[in-house]
């Protein structure tokens, strides 16, 4: 059946699995918008920013494991959501942008909103391409689809002309075949073998495909037999972790605390992460954080089949699956936190009441070096942590996951700097009904950047250098900010009062925001 092209592009992604668009639109896109009206498989989602847009389609791809669409206005829309697609890459996330275009014909005139599109796509994605027949329409959309698919997963950008979107006579098009997922060669394999018998110590550090499902397992069970040590990267873009889940422990932020912990080691194994760097540059220390006197194996990069690889490491030692000791399916909660409401209280608080099965959306910055370790041994959770360090990204994640996962409780720990960035993700929390718990940690600062301030040598902080770190002036008031876009909350100044309101937002149904007062640095 011939459709315009806006009809066509929809249900060439409807039959490729996509099921979730999270749409800012503007007046290119208004075919788009028409042709979602009548093709309720399809769920759009309004989000008032496009930078929440990108980072819900961002926690929805991480958590079903299949691409969100996007529907973004022309390059101007584009660029406000390029900051949580660069975190989108950085996670492997698979996400197919749609971003509006002028008529081809039109973009002679060098109108207001003309921009380089494509120059602004690329840098963040994986694969872009302008249509520019509509006969080819619909197949670039298929590719798109293909290619944000392709393993371990990729951002993709169509940019979609407004003329290819009204024109009759197109039609639906095919996903493409996809390829195999490639495998390591036996010699790595044999290399990491060979290493858990020399008798040192070792390491295993998981990245990407390794932190989730049969190849963590997998990974628990090679630890459990040699008594390697397992590690995460700083930032997973998702770990399953808690309840009988084999322990790994993530590999410190600051460069010279991951040389001192990966430099005990004989050798340290890279599976499904690249070799792991710093975060930043800072005179006079290295930038590559495995020391030079510890052996650094790759047995699979990230863009290999690194649960073969795992699997194929425990068979050449002789553990075959189903032996893991699960001794740890009924994990400690903790005890209730006493004293004032610092981070550390605050991160016994969450250990014991994440509930079963939960989501967690990490964007807590400093409040992380608390609340991850003592996490470890909750019960059973999915983590999603700032995969590319562009803040802004804990609010629209979580709506991402909850749309992917409605089933299941999301909590947000998000630090209160970084949430002014994507504050508009709370009206879609509302609107969407969505069930989300968001803990703000409020300590009136960038408190991150007061530590990293003195690490790069810039110098004492003299009042105006205080100034540009503060948020104290005026302070931020969390509770009503919430209120004002429909979602109920509530402010903790105790440990005790932080206990009553997160376990009630916990309790509840739908999004409930509850604001923690905390000392700032």
């Amino acid at each position: 059946m011939k459709m315009n092209g806006a009809e066509a592009l929809i249900d060439t992604l409807l039959a490729a699995g996509v099921r979730v668009c999270f749409a800012n639109p503007g007046t290119s896109e208004m075919q788009f918008v028409a042709a979602l009206d009548g093709r309720d498989r399809m769920r759009a989602v309004l989000c008032l920013f496009e930078g929440v847009a990108t980072g819900a389609a961002d926690g929805y791809g991480r958590m079903a494991g299949t691409p969100a669409a996007t529907l973004l206005h022309l390059g101007a829309g584009l660029g406000n959501g390029v900051a949580n697609l660069h975190n989108a890459r950085r996670a492997r996330t698979p996400i197919v942008n749609v971003v509006g275009d002028h008529a081809t014909y039109h973009l002679q005139y060098d109108a207001p909103l003309t921009s380089d599109i494509r120059g602004i796509a690329e840098p963040v994605s994986d694969w872009v391409r302008h249509s520019q027949l509509l006969e080819d329409f619909a197949t670039d959309a298929a590719e798109a689809v293909a290619a944000s698919t392709t393993y371990p997963g990729n951002v993709a950008t169509l940019i979609a002309p407004a003329d290819l979107a009204w024109s009759e006579g197109a039609q639906p098009a095919e996903l493409p075949q996809m390829a195999e997922v490639e495998r390591p060669p036996i010699e790595r394999i044999a290399a990491a073998h060979d290493a858990l018998q020399s008798g040192e110590d070792c390491a295993i550090l998981l990245g990407g495909k390794a932190l989730t499902g049969e190849a963590l397992e997998t990974a628990g069970r090679i630890a459990e037999a040699t008594g390697v040590t397992l590690f995460c990267e700083t930032f997973p873009a998702r770990i399953e972790r808690g309840g009988s889940r084999p322990v790994v422990q993530r590999l410190p932020y600051f460069a010279e605390a991951a040389m001192e912990t990966l430099g005990r080691f004989g050798s340290v194994i890279i599976a499904g992460a690249e070799k792991p760097v710093a975060f930043f540059a800072y005179p006079g220390k290295p930038g590559v954080l495995i020391p030079d006197h510890v052996n650094s194996i790759g047995l699979s990069s990230p863009y290999e089949d690194v649960t073969y690889a795992l699997k194929a490491l425990a068979a050449r030692l002789d553990t075959p699956a189903g032996t893991r000791d699960a001794a740890r399916s009924e994990p400690a909660q903790g005890t209730s936190a006493r004293g004032p409401l610092d981070p550390g209280n605050l991160a016994a608080v969450v250990a014991r009441l994440i509930p079963e099965n939960a989501i967690i959306s990490d964007e807590a910055a400093t409040g992380s070096l608390a609340l991850f370790p003592a996490t470890m041994t909750a019960r059973a959770h999915d983590w999603l942590t700032l995969t590319g360090g562009a803040i802004g990204q804990g609010l629209p994640l979580a709506v991402g996951a909850a749309i992917a996962c409605p089933d299941r409780k999301v909590i947000c720990l998000q630090a209160d700097g970084s949430a002014m960035y994507t504050p508009q993700a709370l009206w879609t929390m509302a609107r969407e009904e969505l069930n989300i718990t968001t803990l703000i940690l409020n300590n009136s600062s960038y408190a991150i950047l007061n530590v990293e301030l003195s690490r790069i040598g810039a110098g004492s902080a003299g009042p105006q250098a205080r100034a540009l770190l503060d948020l104290s002036n005026p302070s931020i008031d969390w509770v009503s900010l919430a209120q004002g876009m429909g979602v109920p909350g509530q402010r903790a100044t105790t440990v005790k009062e932080l206990e009553a309101a997160l376990k009630e937002a916990i309790d509840a149904p739908g999004p409930r925001l509850v604001e923690a007062i905390l000392p700032g640095l």
